[in-house]
């Protein structure tokens, strides 16, 4: 991110908020997802969208950045509205967050079958994608956002609105 790049987020003593774009990459019933050597969880691939940057345009970017594949929006599939307190991530230990996700379902690509491409998140520590299958989504190791693992074997044609307290 260049200086005069900014993502759509604030944190104001002790409250954090953060507009984020997300990817649901599905593929032989199984989704793609992020996970890093700090945090003992997955999470969904995505980020924070900049500035005067559309959601869809911060997917891609996102997608991109992380798995080395461009991938194409197939449509908008949920809009996640989440209030959570952090206590695992260091940037953000014990603040109330309030974050507001854009999921959207991407196009696969037969690239992805093979991900040798490896990202770092916003503070450095190195991160890589792993095929999790939606059968038992979370059941052997967390993986964020919960609602994947009931929401997306009947991911619907219409944006679905979601709200969760994880």
């Amino acid at each position: 991110m260049t200086s005069a790049t900014r993502d759509c987020a604030f944190d104001d003593d002790g409250r954090w908020f953060r507009y984020r774009a997300a990817a649901i990459i599905l593929h032989d019933g199984c989704v793609l997802m992020a996970r890093n050597h700090r945090d003992d969880y997955l999470y969904s691939v995505g980020g924070g969208v900049h500035h005067g940057e559309t959601a869809q345009d911060a997917v891609r970017r996102e997608v991109l950045e992380e798995t080395g594949v461009p991938l194409e929006v197939e449509r908008l599939a949920f809009i996640h509205e989440n209030f959570f307190t952090d206590s695992s991530s260091q940037s953000l230990s014990g603040k109330t967050c309030h974050e507001l996700t854009f999921y959207y379902l991407m196009r696969y690509d037969t690239r992805l079958t093979a991900i040798e491409h490896q990202s770092t998140t916003l503070d450095g520590v190195r991160e890589w994608m792993e095929w999790v299958p939606l059968a038992g989504f979370g059941e052997t190791r967390v993986a964020y956002p919960t609602f994947f693992a009931t929401e997306l074997a009947r991911i619907g044609n219409a944006p679905k609105v979601i709200v969760t307290r994880e």
